[in-house]
């Protein structure tokens, strides 16, 4: 439930940082984020994923797996409302201080818990867009980070992929919509999944970090009921130019400039 009740954002100079704290600025609207450098970080593909959908102003988001809450910072003007949730406590108290600084506790609302249990903490079919930046790899695959906060974000040592997938189906109305960001060559599994939970993919952009590398990112988008097939593969949205510097389209991005 939405709440009248509107905040003023915290000056910079009143945000009290806690030891490995750091603030960020986010570049839009004078936004700002505290990240713990212990825990784990958002980096470039959940700005992408934020900016990947096309939002309605009377949609109700659900971010499943919010770390920082990052990406609902960054949508809170294109939506109705946003929930999110966290299985880690001290990521699930973090994201709550960055809404509490922004003043967007009438728009955002945080909880901490296990989605794997999502049918225990919220109602069915009751959201319009779930977006996720779930683990991306099994946990036989790659280096697991020591630290647990950016093990838990990076392998999937909490919840799978189907896990992901189950508990977006779980939150979606029928014809609500599930953006995700994973990497290509889990593309096989990610059709499966979805299709197996009534989630048909319809679009699809992979990421490259230069116009000379493949791919190593994808941005997906599925709907709820969706008819099998007509996917629509758009042009890869390319990261870096050959000399290191971010591409036009991604200074849009990051400028919250692009549609």
């Amino acid at each position: 439930m939405t709440s009248d009740k509107m905040t003023k954002p915290v000056e910079y100079e009143q945000i009290a940082l806690g030891p490995n704290e750091r603030l960020d600025d986010l570049l839009l609207r004078g936004r700002k984020i505290i990240q713990n450098t212990k825990e784990f970080c958002f980096s470039i593909d959940a700005v992408l994923l934020a900016h990947y959908p096309n939002y309605h102003k009377n949609w109700r988001v659900f971010d499943l797996g919010t770390g920082t809450g990052v990406m609902p910072l960054l949508i809170a003007d294109e939506v109705r409302e946003i929930h999110a949730l966290e299985i880690n406590p001290t990521m699930a108290e973090l994201a709550r201080r960055n809404v509490r600084i922004n003043g967007l506790e009438h728009k955002i609302f945080v909880r901490q818990g296990d989605y794997r249990s999502i049918n225990t903490l919220y109602s069915p079919e009751s959201f319009d867009l779930v977006i996720a930046n779930p683990p991306y790899r099994p946990i036989n695959q790659g280096f697991v980070s020591d630290l647990d906060g950016v093990a838990r974000a990076r392998h999937e040592l909490t919840a799978t992929l189907g896990d992901v997938v189950r508990a977006a189906r779980y939150l979606l109305k029928f014809h609500g919509k599930f953006a995700m960001v994973h990497l290509p060559e889990r593309l096989g599994e990610i059709v499966v999944a979805m299709h197996e939970n009534q989630i048909e993919i319809k679009r699809l952009q992979l990421v490259q970090p230069k116009r000379s590398k493949p791919s190593n990112l994808m941005l997906v988008e599925g709907i709820v009921g969706g008819v099998a097939g007509g996917m629509k593969a758009e042009i890869p949205l390319i990261v870096h130019n050959e000399d290191g510097s971010y591409t036009d389209r991604i200074m849009e991005i990051y400028n919250g400039r692009a549609n």
